[in-house]
């Protein structure tokens, strides 16, 4: 067979290639990470009181954290191909990252000096990044089987990017019990918690999604 011939019947009805392959994959695995996060959160530590929703804390949260999902899925799905073109994702978390940094500092500079040590650490700043870490592995799995999938070249990156997506989760799922309400705690415990999470990516990265 000639070699014109074999290419003619290989192509024959392929048809173009399917599109937004990384986002078909990875959003059915966000929603069951999230999903996850939010039933294990408040099964195991419970609803913050109704009444906080009239405030503005628990909706910083759920912006904070829905916000650095968004971002860090986008460079998720990026890393997922071959060659990943980085900038925009990249500065769309740091961008998310940044504004949460700041807001909190400010909030922090406002409140009275003999107070801020209270605003900073709360009553649960021990406990916040490690109950945001525990409740990102399930969105970690199905993020890290996602990813699995699909053609990362990068796979510590990639298992970054899959890690911080699951720590936005985790953390989400847990805005839903949390009672703290500065956003200098959000600032930092909360993001503790996600880089945790994202460490644990890079870390299982190499292992789970080398091809």
């Amino acid at each position: 067979m000639k070699t014109a011939t074999l290419i003619d019947l290989l192509a024959r009805g392929a048809g173009p290639a399917p599109r937004a392959v990384a986002a078909r994959r990875l959003l059915p695995a966000a929603l069951a990470g999230v999903l996850a996060s939010a039933a294990l959160a408040l099964a195991v530590l419970g609803p913050v009181p109704a009444a906080m929703f009239a405030t503005p804390a628990p909706w910083l949260k759920l912006l904070y954290t829905g916000a650095l999902a968004v971002a860090a899925g986008w460079l998720a799905a990026r890393l997922a191909r071959p060659v990943p073109r980085l900038q925009r994702p990249r500065a769309a978390v740091l961008a998310v990252l940044g504004a949460m940094a700041l807001l909190g500092g400010l909030a922090l500079l406002a409140t009275a000096p003999g107070e801020r040590l209270v605003a900073l650490m709360g009553h649960s700043a021990l406990a916040c990044p490690w109950n945001v870490a525990a409740l990102s592995l399930p969105a970690l799995a199905a993020a890290l089987w996602a990813l699995r999938g699909l053609a990362p070249t990068r796979p510590r990156a990639a298992g970054f990017a899959a890690g911080l997506l699951a720590g936005a989760l985790g953390a989400l799922g847990y805005a839903l019990s949390c009672v703290e309400s500065s956003p200098a705690f959000v600032a930092v415990w909360y993001t503790l918690g996600m880089l945790l999470a994202a460490l644990l990516g890079a870390a299982l990265g190499p292992r789970v999604l080398r091809w």
